[in-house]
């Protein structure tokens, strides 16, 4: 087994699968990324990115890259995630911007997303970027851990509902409100993330926090609760608006076992002048 494998436990049948991170290149491959969209999100057609924009992702400097169930190799579904970014290029740097990350109900909660992010990182820094960036939902509290404590990803910039209107039904309904993570992927502070055991340095004692109660989840899903959840997702967007207004920015997140959520605000020296 080579270091892009790993062994995970399939909820199926609770037996040992390997999974396999690579990019994706061909047709039949974008086409299954579509299918992906349609199982994880549910969108209408409308809302969908064509099998022709992750070609064209793949073509102009972008990336594409798939989580291939060993077990299904030589089968149309044995791509289980995808992970797609798009160069971009503001304040006079370049960067790569990751609009999707799909992982299968089935095969979450195993790490896959992670390692996707990782291998977008190391692909990007072979390239000569320095940074990544992406937008995420502040109510979803798994994927906020990730990015932030788990990825090293910091956040100053929060969108109001972003894409608009969406069809997804996992939205709920709500504004497509999302925060920018920034993960500068050289800095200090990724490298301490993720090899936890070789750098020393810590953030500054957070300064404020802007909790999300895991009832969020239950809320967005309920028309009973529709009204508690636009109730949350306002007051935090306007709390976390007047922290960055102040200068501060996420730098950390925390969970609870109970389930609930809080974003972790402080100052941050990473910029792009210094992204270290």
């Amino acid at each position: 087994m080579n270091a892009e494998d790993t062994l995970l436990r399939d909820k199926r049948d609770i037996s040992p699968v390997s999974l396999r991170i690579a990019p994706l290149t061909i047709q039949d491959e974008f086409e299954r990324c579509v299918e992906l969209q349609l199982a994880v999100w549910k969108y209408d057609a409308a809302d969908l990115i064509p099998r022709r924009v992750f070609l064209l992702a793949q073509r102009i400097g972008g990336q594409v890259f798939g989580a291939f169930d060993e077990s299904r190799e030589g089968q149309p579904d044995a791509i289980v995630a995808f992970a797609m970014s798009l160069p971009g290029y503001r304040d006079g740097m370049p960067y790569l911007h990751s609009h999707m990350l799909a992982v299968l109900p089935e095969y979450r909660n195993f790490g896959i997303g992670r390692r996707l992010k990782l291998a977008q990182r190391n692909d990007a820094i072979a390239r000569g970027f320095d940074l990544m960036e992406w937008t995420f939902d502040p109510l979803e509290i798994k994927n906020a851990h990730l990015n932030i404590a788990r990825l090293g990803a910091i956040c100053r910039r929060y969108a109001p509902d972003f894409y608009g209107s969406s069809s997804s039904p996992l939205q709920g309904g709500l504004p497509t409100d999302r925060l920018y993570a920034e993960w500068w992927l050289r800095s200090e502070r990724v490298q301490r993330i993720l090899n936890p055991d070789t750098a020393k340095q810590t953030d500054e004692a957070p300064r404020t926090r802007v909790t999300v109660p895991h009832q969020i989840q239950s809320w967005k899903q309920d028309p009973a609760h529709n009204a508690d959840a636009l109730a949350l997702q306002t007051r935090n967007r306007e709390a976390l608006q007047a922290a960055f207004a102040s200068g501060l920015a996420v730098t950390g997140y925390e969970r609870t076992p109970e389930g609930d959520g809080a974003f972790l605000l402080g100052p941050t020296t990473l910029n792009r002048s210094n992204p270290t």
